[in-house]
């Protein structure tokens, strides 16, 4: 096994178990629902006290019959090993740590920031706990420009509502809510928000020297487009250019240097697809 896959097989355990411990430490211990297949195995071990990662993996059995084909070998086993992680750190590892016993509102926000760490780490690494996940995970390889914490936010609201109504208590389902969102959050920021990318269009009459600037202080390709100008018609070359935060700073203020009649907008670009710019693939088939 190469050191690439123990770096991966190490990043889906600390994921799992941080993933674990917002549930069970914050979430489970304050009576805030969860979402997916822990979400129903948490009402289990409310109402019966049946141990949460049984459930969890007997609830799982069903959905990696119908989600297996579609979303592959490979991942179907990563995501088999963090669902069994998942189990044994809920049910003899946490029970035996303590647990959160504080206000429910820091509970809810607790649970929702550290499950969300969780899961993202999981989520890099291709992998899932299963459940819920493979479901999420099938609708985006199917529909990959969908933001992958919201399909989980959306997917998470029967579960939260169940929650509700099982145990009459309305307060659950607003703090229900409240710990979703800030996962979905945390998510999509871990995943895609640090590595997020600025686009800079620049509107100039100097596009060459534009894209030599861009190239001498952020070392990034720049691309030319033909405009005109909406008003007398005059022609344009309009330079676009991904980059990061700090190199779009040092891009506009060389740029305005250089030619103070130029017009710059400035766009936010969760993802970038390219040389240079890292791309996360979720649920594909290929072998790793």
């Amino acid at each position: 096994m190469t050191e690439k896959k123990w770096v991966n097989i190490l990043l889906e355990t600390l994921g799992c178990f941080i993933s674990a411990m917002g549930v069970y430490t914050f979430a489970v211990a304050a009576g805030v629902p969860v979402t997916g297949v822990a979400g129903i195995s948490a009402i289990l071990y409310r109402l019966f006290g049946m141990p949460m990662g049984l459930s969890n993996v007997l609830i799982n059995i069903p959905i990696i019959l119908v989600c297996y084909k579609l979303l592959g070998r490979a991942f179907f086993l990563r995501s088999v090993r963090c669902m069994f992680f998942f189990a044994l750190f809920t049910d003899y590892v946490l029970p035996f740590l303590p647990v959160y016993e504080g206000d429910r509102l820091l509970a809810t926000i607790c649970g929702g920031v550290v499950g969300g760490i969780g899961d993202a780490l999981i989520y890099m690494q291709n992998s899932s706990t299963g459940g819920l996940d493979f479901i999420t995970m099938a609708i985006k390889s199917k529909h990959p420009h969908l933001p992958f914490g919201n399909i989980t936010f959306g997917a998470a609201l029967s579960i939260i509502l169940l929650n509700g109504v099982v145990f009459q208590d309305i307060d659950s389902v607003i703090y229900g809510l409240i710990l979703s969102f800030l996962s979905s959050y945390v998510i999509n920021r871990m995943m895609f928000g640090f590595s997020s990318s600025m686009l800079a269009m620049i509107v100039t009459e100097h596009g060459k020297m534009v894209c030599d600037i861009i190239d001498e202080v952020a070392e990034r390709g720049s691309t030319i487009l033909q405009g005109r100008g909406g008003y007398q018609g005059d022609e344009k070359d309009v330079v676009l250019c991904a980059c990061s935060n700090k190199q779009l700073y040092a891009i506009e203020k060389a740029v305005k240097k250089q030619d103070p009649a130029c017009f710059i907008i400035m766009l936010q670009s969760n993802e970038v697809h390219g040389e240079g710019f890292k791309r996360l693939e979720l649920g594909k088939t290929e072998e790793k």
